[in-house]
């Protein structure tokens, strides 16, 4: 699949296989994030997951900065890449996201988010992350995700 052919496809995690992303996977069925990222995942060599994506003029605000409300939509898609291994498969939905903006980021910079899962236990996980623009700390974020059963 290339880069361009998962914005508003229908599906789940799906390898993107050319392109800047060619390694890395994009979640084909989440239209709202594929339209304000895309944002894409992968596993590190250390086992960590990593969630990155590009930053485009169209992420911008006003002044010519990434706008606060994309990247913190980023952090929130973010959480759930950080806790792929204790969400295991199941859904989850975010019970709480906050974030504080350190430095702005710029079209053309990598956007990426790394973090840890600080407690798991039954159908909650916290996690903390930080999201860094061309290795740059830009935004120190942390989460709550409340796994759910799928009606």
């Amino acid at each position: 699949m290339s880069e361009n052919e998962a914005v508003g496809a229908s599906g789940g995690l799906v390898p993107v296989t050319e392109g800047e992303w060619a390694g890395w996977s994009t979640w084909q069925s989440d239209a709202f994030e594929q339209r304000a990222g895309p944002f894409y995942e992968r596993r590190d060599d250390d086992g960590s997951m990593v969630a990155a994506f590009r930053a485009e003029e169209r992420h911008m605000n006003g002044a010519g900065f990434m706008h606060g409300g994309c990247m913190m939509t980023f952090a929130d898609s973010a959480i759930f890449t950080i806790a792929t291994d204790e969400l295991a498969g199941s859904h989850g939905v975010t019970m709480h996201l906050a974030g504080d903006f350190l430095d702005p980021a710029s079209v053309g910079q990598l956007i990426e988010a790394r973090g840890e899962v600080v407690r798991a236990g039954g159908k909650t996980i916290y996690v903390v992350g930080m999201i860094r623009a061309d290795g740059k700390p830009v935004l120190s974020f942390n989460g709550i995700i409340r796994k759910i059963t799928r009606r």
